[in-house]
Order: structure tokens, then sequence, then C-alpha cells
């Protein structure tokens, strides 16, 4: 194995593979493979049908690096169909017969979006959720025609496009990137350069005339629709030739490949030095094996052809945005029905967009847990829900409807304890209402106290990112220890027995402030310098656009706002006496400035839960009294 392939598998082999729920995958399960391979061949199929992600399963069946966790890599292509399209094509084909084959040749006509980035195969899903949610923010202030004009050097021949009209397909780029890196936790990289349709590139400089004579006949104000393309690449391959088999080949030897008319083959031209002449070794992109095969069975063909489209987004012309009757039928669009607003200018449009854009702000959102089941119903509301035999059993409908297990036993909820069930519908709620608000939660962060950690889950839950969204429990977010009953640091529940009971945790997420340096009883300056140093480093963490979601206790919204907002330590009394008064979900919000470099307190996104007390009741007190 190569070097370069060696430190590739090592980068990713630490992946977290975690079971996907969707269709497909159950599909896929039920017929008995195993959940990281299923997932695998989803990726490498586009996720279009169970039927084709099996067949590659089957293909694959003698693939060594079946196993291995590398995921593919993806780009985002805006690209041009219909009569410009087939311009394109004839250009494409003249140009290499007239010409020879050039750089441009070996993928298709596009505009590229987004480069290259890797994104695991069980979040793939969620680059779908991306494009489409983003297509359609953006479907009504797409151009209606892209202007192009011609631009030739002597090794580039292309179209570039109109600064007006590459400033919203780059806005249309930043905003999939951002909400892909939402999404599907993946680093993507927009263009923000001259965006460019190349004809060709790399050529002999004598070819020049005779290409930019060719590229006359292409007229860029052709009718077309322009298509956002999400593609797949294996990136083991990278740089390597494409070769595809002209006729079968059945292997003479062990060590030879099996040839099917129109494989596709990868090789490394850097290794075939020890190989005999007129042999190559490569590695079939249909069943992943690796060996000899002849070079003369085959023929060069283009590096997109290995590629698979996953998911694309059509944009339809400027006369769709324009019927002639405003009660005309809803017509099917991008999967979905479409009827067009014809109140909004196109002025009225960009504001829409710009405010959109806008949204995508970094904030820090600290939020008190909910209701906890001991402010309820007293210190002793276990013994209230044991049975005789030790059981739990739910003596109120306030009560949790269960416990989750644990293996240090129900005592230690006496010191833990969970939400009530009003607590889970009050975070809930909330989740819901930052959906509402089409808040855009980046990153969860939570103390290890139990009913924090339930308050993150439901909230999540409400905000429908339960499944892509991992909990990061950090010690360091533990509110202030003097201030616990007993005196001592409560026994909370392990990482993984939180993951047995489907609370969505993040077990690769390293903590600042580890649980063994929490002190029992400790000073206010301890206090506040670990809550200083534990803030700061989650910031300095999670630098991309996003809300970033604190999960604590009534002391957390003075105790984590402050240094961000370079505001000098409150006195220990007047501490005390505000954390008093923060009720449940009590939030408080932070928003960066970046162009002044500072952070400041505003509203936060939502408005305040408040609700009345309801006290137990006993209908045998008063109904039948006389």
């Amino acid at each position: 194995m190569a070097v370069a392939e060696t430190q590739l598998y090592s980068k990713v082999l630490n992946k977290v593979k975690n079971r996907n729920t969707c269709a497909l995958l159950e599909s896929l399960l039920s017929m008995g493979f195993p959940a990281h391979t299923a997932q695998k061949a989803l990726a490498a199929t586009g996720h279009k049908t169970a039927d084709e992600a099996s067949k590659w399963l089957h293909s694959h069946c003698n693939d060594p690096s079946l196993d291995d966790p590398i995921p593919q890599e993806y780009a985002l292509y805006l690209c041009p169909t219909g009569p410009l399209h087939d311009k394109l094509q004839e250009f494409w084909k003249e140009s290499k017969n007239q010409c020879a084959r050039n750089k441009a040749h070996e993928i298709f006509p596009h505009i590229t979006l987004c480069d290259f980035f890797t994104c695991e195969d069980r979040k793939v899903e969620f680059l779908h959720e991306a494009l489409k949610k983003v297509g359609d923010r953006f479907l009504n202030l797409f151009p209606p025609a892209i202007s192009l004009s011609l631009h030739s050097s002597v090794s580039y021949l292309g179209f570039f496009i109109n600064d007006a009209h590459a400033n919203v397909i780059k806005e249309f780029a930043v905003a999939f990137a951002t909400e892909a890196s939402i999404l599907a936790d993946c680093r993507v990289k927009p263009c923000t350069k001259q965006l460019h349709l190349t004809l060709a590139h790399k050529f002999y400089p004598h070819h020049q005339k005779t290409l930019e004579q060719l590229a006359k006949s292409v007229n860029p104000g052709q009718s077309c629709l322009w298509t956002a393309a999400l593609y797949s690449r294996d990136m083991r391959f990278v740089n390597y030739q494409i070769l595809q088999a002209l006729f079968q080949y059945k292997p003479q030897n062990i060590d030879e490949l099996m040839l099917n008319t129109g494989d596709l083959i990868y090789v490394d031209r850097s290794q075939q030095s020890d190989v005999s002449d007129g042999w190559v070794i490569g590695t079939s992109h249909r069943t992943g094996c690796r060996g000899f095969l002849p070079e003369n069975y085959t023929e060069k063909a283009n590096e997109s052809d290995t590629w698979v489209k996953h998911r694309e987004y059509t944009f339809t012309p400027a006369s769709g945005l324009l019927p002639k009757n405003e009660n005309e039928p809803r017509r099917k669009l991008n999967g979905e029905v479409h009827n067009p607003i014809m109140t909004k200018s196109v002025t009225q449009t960009l504001a829409f967009q710009l405010s959109q854009t806008v949204a995508l702000r970094r904030g820090l959102l600290v939020m008190r847990h909910g209701e906890r089941v001991d402010h309820v119903f007293g210190k002793s509301w276990i013994q209230q829900c044991l049975t005789a035999d030790g059981k739990y059993h739910r003596a109120d409908l306030n009560f949790p409807a269960s416990l989750p297990k644990r293996r240090d036993g129900i005592k230690h909820f006496e010191y833990d304890p969970p939400l009530s069930c009003c607590g889970v519908f009050q975070s809930r709620l909330v989740g819901e209402a930052l959906l509402e608000k089409q808040e855009a939660v980046s990153h969860v962060y939570c103390s290890p106290a139990l009913r924090c950690i339930q308050t993150a889950q439901h909230v999540l839950e409400g905000l429908k990112l339960e499944q892509k969204i991992k909990i990061r429990v950090e010690p360091g977010l533990f509110e202030w220890t003097k201030w616990e009953a007993n005196k001592i640091i409560p026994s909370f529940m392990a990482l993984t027995e939180l993951t047995e009971a489907t609370y969505n945790i993040d077990p690769s997420y390293r903590c600042t402030f580890p649980l063994s340096s929490l002190v029992p009883s400790e000073s206010y300056e301890e206090y506040v310098s670990r809550c200083s140093a534990v803030i700061k480093q989650i910031v300095s963490d999670c630098t991309s656009n996003g809300i970033i979601l604190i999960v604590g206790h009534g002391s957390s919204l003075d105790s984590f706002t402050r240094p961000v907002l370079g505001l000098p330590v409150r006195d220990s009394n007047d501490f005390a006496s505000l954390v008093r008064k923060i009720p449940s979900l009590g939030m408080c919000f932070c928003e960066e400035l970046k162009e002044e470099n500072r952070w400041q307190l505003i509203n936060p996104p939502v408005k305040t839960l408040t609700h009345g007390s309801n006290a137990a009741f006993n209908w045998r007190n008063g109904i039948l009294d006389s």
C-alpha cells in the first residue's frame, strides 16, 4: 500500500459509525448486511435505491477495503442543461477531435460552487437535505439567465460569469456550505473567486486559435436550465488515470484482474515501473479488486466517469416566477409543490435572502435546565416512587414515566435528579420555538448532570436535530460545587450509560475540564476561573457560523457569558442573589460582532416560558365532605 494511502487510512480509522434509520438502510440491514458496509454502499451509489446498493455490495464482496472507514469526497457543481448543454457537448467533441484531449475533457461542463470535501457515510443524507433547503431558499432569487462572457489566454479558454449574477451564485454556495457544515458536520469551502465555466485548459499553445474559433459556435445566450448537482468520488483514487475496458478479459493467473466490457479501472502511473510491458496494475471501480490487466484491452476514460451523482436541484426560468394568472394551479418543483408568491418584487426577494444570510450568525445561547423532579416533589421523591421490592413506579403524572438504567443504582438519582414530565415538555417547547425562528444551532455542550442532558436532548428533538447534532458532555459546565447539598461531587451517569439510554452523546468529544478535576465546595474564585477557561475554549473551538447552545444551571447564565463579553467578575453575594431569580429554561444570548471583534448581550431568540404552579389534588379531600 502506498504511503499516502496508509496516512489516509490512519486519519479516518477512528471515525464513529452510527446507525442511520433511513428506509434504504433498514432495507439493506434486513438483507443481513452490516450497518457500516450498507452505509458505504448507499454513499457509493448515490442513495438512490436499496437494489443498487445491494448489487454494489455483492460486486464488492471480495473488495479488501470494504470494511475500511474511508468516506467519499463530495463537490457541488452548477451544470447547464438543455440547448446550451448540447452545444457545449458538441464543442467538447470537436475540440477533442481537432486539438486532442486537454484537462477540461476530464469533467463535464460545469461551474464549481464548492470544491471536494469529505462527509461521513452516515451523514450523506444531510447533504441532500442541505441542498434542498438552500435551493428552496434561493429559488426565486436565482438569475433567470446567467450572463457569460468568453475569456481566453495561452492555457485557458472559458466563460466568465457576470459579477451581478456571480454574487447571487456565490451566496448560494456559501449558504450550502454553511447548511452542510451544520447538518452534516463537515468542512465545506465555497468558491469565492471568479466563477467560470471552463471550455479548455492546459492545451498546447498552437491550439489556442482553433479552440477560440470553435468556441464562437457556442452561443452563451441560448436557453438553459441550471442545475445544482452534488457529486461524489472515491478519495483514494484522486489523480489516478481512468481506463475503460473495451473487451472482456478472463484472468489467467491469480494476480490478474477480471474485466467486463465497460469496466472502469483506476491506474496509478507512478506504480507501474516494475510491471511487464503491455500490462498495468489497477483497481476495478466495479468490484474494488486490484490486479494486473492487459492495457491494450482498455482506452482512456474521463475522471468524472467514476463519479456518482447524488442529488440535483433545478432552478426554473424567470417566466416561472411571473405566471399570467395568479390563481393558476400549483406545480411540482424539485420534488415539492410550489406556488410562486407574486406580491414580492425582486428587491423584496433579495432583502428576504439577505435576512436569511444574516440569520446564520455566530451566537452563544446559555440555558438553564428544565424543571427538575426534586424541586416539585422534594428530596424524598425517590421514596415516593419505590415499591416494596425496590422497583420504580410513577406516583404522579409529573414523575418521569421511567428512569434510565444506571449501574450504581437508583439511589444516586437523589443527587443527580432527572427532569419532571413538565421539564421535558418545557425543553421540547423551547426547541420548537427555536425551530420556528429558524435559529441554526450548530453545537451543543452540556453539564454532566442528568437534568441538563435530558434538557439538551429534548431541545434538540424540538429542533428536529436529535439525529444530526451530538451532545458534548463537558464537566466544566457543572454548577458551583459549593451549592451541592451533600458536599460531594454527584455520581453522574457514564457516557456509555447515557448512550444506552438513547441520549445522542458525542463519545469522541474530549472535555476541557475533566470530571476528576471537579472539587467539592470550591471557592467562588475557583468556580469563575473554571467557567472562564471552559467557555473560552468552547468558543475558540466552534469557529463556524451558527449558535453554540450551552445547557447548564441557573449559575451558568452569568458565569459563562461575562468572560465572553469581557465583563469583570460579579461580586459573590450579588451572584447568589441573581441566580435565585433564574427560572427553569431561563436563557441569555450573546451575539458576535465580527467586525468589532467583540460580543454583545441581546434578547434571546425565543420568548420566555411562564406558567403557574399546580398543586397536588386528592378528590377524597373536599369532594366527599358534606
